[in-house]
């Protein structure tokens, strides 16, 4: 067993002439065994009701962490990334993910407090259990991060990882009760004899396979993730720390404006370039929407879906920046395609959702879902409500600084993100296939 858990740093950011730079300590430290374990369960199809799907089918780090897709194509889809279809016959996706697949760098920042779209997992003990979730107090005890609590969620969703509840037992349990569906991937985990041994190994509450449970398979993934995806590593964090050459004209022209006159800095602020706040942007609509179990049509109210208040509607969480370039399609629904297009909306939403067109979004080919992919558009009245929520008032700009601005943000691309330089093991404790992307289609961000 190991001597340690996770811990929590305690977070002083440091500071250069250039203003203040993201670095180690404002990490929790992970422990290397937990990091490992969590590594292949990430790779690894086990955690999904089928057994055919895992968490970085959507979160690859070939695209991004994400994948290229506007709207995610969860259970039973094929492929991975940009290229990856709906599947054929029975086993045919039965819905679209509702939102955009969220990137994962930097998640495990001690500031971050809050995860997801609409903001539905954050840290509050409203339940007695230290997290406010849809779990509510259904949710297991002994999770250390808010990462944590996150990575149980897709394991019970019918869309991402569960598939239907008369597929298999994990979906079937969800549907009667979110956490019934818990133990029986955590039962699936430990009969594996080398996780077994590996989750052993790694926590101090583990002195038998018996023990393990749902939390620490959580907690070895949130290692994972937040000692992995960590990226500090680009040409602006160079230029903080005193390489004048690291960003080019272009560049210290684009973070000029964003820093000032343009006004992003308001909002994607701090060395994480977001204030974890949550704007009404009006992005156009469409796909199924995350609905509520009363909302008549397809149609997603943002972070109102959490908190039921309607100033809260259309809002979602202001996304990090760190790596933007490589995580297209835009928005919380991916609706648009490259980050020029994106603050083009920024600077003039009405008319840009006015003359936004539905080929802008990558969404993989469905027949049986075609009819209603775009169905929210025809509904006026609902238009009219997302359209008189907006929270952003821009001054204008011409092409050349919404040239320098995308030039900027590029400039916020790691060296390790950039080149993909992660250990993506080529075998998982089930034996199940690693996905293997094609190289040929691995996104690059697009200006």
């Amino acid at each position: 067993m190991t001597m340690m858990a996770t811990i929590v740093a305690t977070t002083t950011h440091a500071t250069t002439q250039h203003g203040v730079v993201l670095t180690d300590t404002d990490f929790a430290i992970n422990n290397p065994q937990q990091v490992n374990v969590g590594r292949l369960l990430f790779y690894d199809k086990i955690l999904s009701g089928n057994r055919n799907i895992s968490c970085s089918t959507c979160h690859h780090p070939a695209f991004g962490t994400s994948d290229g897709l506007s709207l995610g194509v969860g259970e039973g889809g094929v492929g991975i990334g940009p290229a990856r279809t709906t599947g054929e016959g029975a086993s045919r996706i039965k819905k679209r993910v509702p939102r955009n697949a969220p990137a994962l760098w930097n998640l495990g920042a001690n500031k971050i407090k809050t995860l997801m779209h609409d903001g539905r997992i954050s840290e509050d003990n409203i339940y007695g259990n230290r997290f406010n979730t849809p779990a509510q107090e259904w949710l297991p005890h002994g999770l250390e991060s808010v990462l944590a609590a996150q990575a149980l969620f897709p394991i019970t969703s019918e869309t991402e990882m569960a598939g239907s509840n008369v597929e298999n037992e994990v979906a079937g349990a969800a549907n009667d009760r979110i956490d019934n569906a818990w133990p029986i991937v955590a039962k699936r985990v430990r009969s594996i004899p080398a996780y077994a041994s590996m989750l052993v190994e790694a926590f101090d509450s583990v002195e038998q396979a018996e023990d393990i449970n749902i939390t620490h398979i959580a907690n070895a993934l949130a290692a994972f993730i937040g000692e992995e995806f960590k990226s500090f590593d680009s040409p602006y964090d160079r230029w903080l720390a005193g390489t004048a050459t690291a960003l080019n004209a272009q560049q210290q022209q684009g973070l000029a404006l964003f820093s000032g006159t343009a006004g992003c800095h308001s909002c994607h602020t701090g060395p994480l370039f977001s204030n974890q706040s949550f704007k009404a942007l009006a992005l156009p609509a469409f796909g199924p929407g995350r609905t509520r179990p009363f909302d008549p049509m397809a149609r997603d109210v943002g972070r109102m879906g959490e908190s039921d208040r309607l100033q809260d509607a259309y809002r979602f969480r202001v996304p990090m920046l760190r790596n933007v370039a490589l995580t297209g399609p835009y928005g919380h629904n991916g609706a648009y395609p490259t980050l020029e297009k994106m603050i083009k909306h920024h600077l003039d939403p009405i008319a840009s959702q006015a003359g936004w067109k539905t080929d802008q979004v990558n969404l993989p080919a469905a027949s049986w879902l075609q009819a209603t992919d775009f169905i929210v558009r025809e509904d006026k009245l609902e238009m009219a409500r997302q359209a008189s929520h907006i929270d952003i008032n821009l001054p204008p700009l011409d092409d050349t600084e919404i040239s320098a601005i995308v030039a900027f943000l590029h400039a916020l691309t790691g060296d390790q993100a950039s080149a993909v330089d992660f250990e993506i093991p080529e075998s998982v404790p089930s034996g199940l296939p690693v996905d293997k992307p094609d190289i040929t289609s691995t996104v690059t961000g697009s200006m």
